[in-house]
């Protein structure tokens, strides 16, 4: 008697532990979450987005218009004010995004394919992303309903954007790590940051400042920024106090310090 042959078996491979793209995949969920939680329960959802600079941008508008024949530079208070507020607001929010990312996602780092990065990386990229289809919107709309007078060049506009991003990129690493380990540091730095609109320039152009203002409000980053976008519109504005080194440094340097602190700290942290 024959007996039945035993079945051709295929050779088993191991297993790749590694998935392939897993940071792309861990940041993509990380960021379906971030909009659903952050503009899918209220109504209106990204309208808000759009809304809260434009209804500040009036009010400024309307005040000053009442107060000011002309705006400091410029025919148009609207786009005067949004040169700065757009821009102040965006790093407002990636600062205040990128240093909330552990604590926010922390039930899911528990997970080995999701690390601290791709918190801050998904955090970074959905804020970035919304600021600068906002800041798009915002400047095309005024630019449309009002006689300006204003050229867009895009390459200065670009710089100051970068700058900004960089900037809150760094602060924002940097009081991730902080508030991880001294909660208290969140509101604290809210009260420490509490006057930077009016140090920042949103209301005036530094040039105009008394000589001694100057000497101590050139060391703030963010007026920089905002010089830098607003020559990107007013071609006859002289921003030669900005200097893209100095405000780069500024972010760099706590960006380095937090990435090497998650990195060291970031399993600590997950116990806290």
């Amino acid at each position: 008697m024959t007996g039945l042959a035993p079945p051709e078996t295929e050779e088993l491979r191991p297993i790749d532990k590694q998935r392939r793209f897993g940071t792309g995949r861990a940041v993509g969920a990380l960021i379906l979450r971030e909009m659903a939680t952050t503009y899918g329960r209220s109504p209106g959802g990204y309208l808000w987005a759009i809304l809260e600079p434009v209804a500040g941008i009036v009010m400024l508008t309307l005040v000053f218009s009442l107060m000011l024949r002309t705006p400091p530079l410029g025919v148009n208070f609207a786009i005067f004010y949004a040169t700065a507020m757009i821009p102040f607001r965006l790093y407002a929010t990636l600062t205040a995004r990128i240093q909330t990312a552990i604590n926010y996602s922390r039930p899911l780092l528990v997970y080995p394919s999701v690390t601290f990065m791709d918190a801050l990386i998904a955090r970074f990229a959905l804020a970035l992303l919304t600021g600068l289809l906002v800041s798009y919107i915002v400047f095309t709309g005024i630019r449309i309903m009002f006689d300006t007078r204003t050229t867009v060049d895009l390459a200065n506009i670009g710089l100051g954007y970068a700058m900004l991003t960089v900037l809150a990129l760094g602060i924002g690493t940097l009081n991730c790590v902080l508030i991880s380990f001294v909660p208290l540091w969140d509101r604290i730095w809210g009260i420490l940051t509490t006057p930077l609109m009016i140090l920042s320039g949103v209301f005036y152009t530094f040039d105009t400042l008394p000589a001694a203002a100057q000497q101590y409000l050139w060391y703030n980053p963010l007026l920089h920024v905002v010089g830098q976008v607003r020559s990107g519109f007013y071609a006859e504005y002289d921003a030669s106090y900005v200097s893209p080194l100095y405000v780069f440094g500024f972010g760099l340097v706590p960006l380095t310090l937090g990435l090497i602190l998650l990195r060291r700290w970031h399993r600590v942290i997950l116990t806290l």
